[in-house]
C-alpha cells in the first residue's frame, strides 16, 4: 500500500535543502540535491511511520489522480 503526506522543501543558505512535514512528526531531511533530499524524506518517513506504528488511513492513500507541481524555468 502506498500512502501520501507532504513534505515541505527549503533551500538553506548553505547551500543544502531541508525537508520537514507536518504530517508526520519528527520528519527532517537534509540533502545537497532536492532530489537527495526527497530520497532521504522517503526514508526517515518510512522509519517514522513505522516506528509510531502510525495507521496508513491517517496519512491518505494515493488515489488514480493527484495533482504534483511541476516547475519549469524559463
Amino acid at each position: 500500500m502506498e500512502n501520501m503526506i507532504k513534505i515541505h522543501l527549503e533551500r538553506l543558505p548553505e547551500g543544502f535543502y531541508l525537508a520537514t512535514s507536518d504530517d508526520i512528526q519528527g520528519l527532517v531531511a537534509q540533502g545537497r540535491t532536492i532530489t537527495e533530499t526527497i530520497e532521504i524524506a522517503r526514508d526517515v518517513a518510512r522509519k517514522l511511520i513505522e516506528e509510531q506504528g502510525l495507521p496508513a488511513v491517517t496519512l491518505g492513500t494515493i488515489s488514480d489522480s493527484f495533482e504534483y507541481p511541476l516547475i519549469i524555468g524559463t
